[in-house]
């Protein structure tokens, strides 16, 4: 009783995501252009500037048409991995219903889904263009937390992917409509912060003040090694999904947890490898 009266205390003294007046999107009349599809476009386009300046260096491993194939099949990467992969992993019941798959406005992507996606198209890419893949997932890397902070912003504004409840204590909890009248992580912004600005500041500082894109395999370790790491621990605020907290409870890590493990593994043997090997010799830029 008295745990519940705390809890409720709480509650009245905690920040209300509805009394920020958020939004999901902007009305058009017709039309509702969700800010989550805005945030996968803005991080998509920003990528994409920022491989085109990168390029510009000695000793870059691909030429403009390559990234702009990039470009395009990394979006469709991004999309259909992730929806895929939240089908897979989280939503296994989509499968019963294959055409609720495609309904993308309904929400529900997968972060390890279009991570794969990803690493698809760079594939797909570098195969064609008879490029060394490590060497353009080193490139593609730096770019990729661009669109994973603007992603996580948009799951904040969507209200959405909160966190767990915790009690007044962090000044900074909140209460989520659809979530109770118990405060709660606002753990969206700790993987912006985290997944994101973070990682951004760390990727861009290695590519631009230092040799780190000379040794095959090292950014895109860090990065691996670095996400998975932020997302394993904001695992530990972030609420499982409904239908994954039996599974969560029965091993003692939620899915987004498990899934972070081998990414955290291929990404430290990756930083190793680089470390060992020698520079990629710098020089002229792909041909175009």
């Amino acid at each position: 009783m008295f745990e519940m009266t705390a809890f409720s205390a709480a509650g009245e003294a905690s920040l209300h995501w509805l009394d920020l007046g958020l939004k999901p999107g902007i009305d058009l009349g017709f039309f509702i252009l969700r800010y989550y599809s805005l945030a996968y476009l803005a991080g998509i386009m920003l990528g994409y500037w920022h491989l085109t300046r990168m390029l510009r260096l000695p000793g870059a491993p691909m030429a403009q048409r390559h990234a702009d194939d990039l470009f395009f099949y990394c979006t469709l990467g991004i999309i259909l991995g992730g929806r895929l992969g939240y089908a897979i992993f989280y939503a296994p019941e989509l499968w019963s219903q294959p055409l609720e798959i495609l309904k993308l406005w309904n929400g529900g992507m997968s972060f390890h889904g279009g991570l794969f996606g990803v690493a698809v198209a760079m594939a797909w890419v570098s195969w064609r263009g008879g490029l060394s893949v490590l060497r353009v997932a080193d490139y593609v890397a730096v770019c990729v937390p661009f669109g994973m902070m603007f992603g996580r912003l948009a799951n904040f504004v969507n209200g959405e992917l909160w966190g767990r409840v915790t009690d007044a204590s962090v000044k900074w909890a909140m209460v989520f409509p659809g979530a109770g009248p118990h405060p709660r992580h606002p753990s969206q912004l700790y993987e912006a912060a985290l997944e994101g600005a973070l990682m951004i500041v760390i990727m861009l500082l290695l590519f631009w003040k230092t040799r780190a894109h000379y040794r095959t395999g090292l950014l895109v370790g860090i990065f691996m090694a670095g996400i998975g790491l932020a997302r394993f621990f904001v695992e530990f605020f972030r609420e499982p999904d409904a239908q994954l907290q039996e599974f969560a409870m029965r091993t003692g890590l939620s899915m987004g947890q498990w899934l972070t493990v081998p990414l955290i593994v291929l990404g430290l043997f990756l930083m190793i490898r680089a470390l060992m090997r020698a520079e990629q010799a710098s020089g002229k830029p792909a041909a175009a």
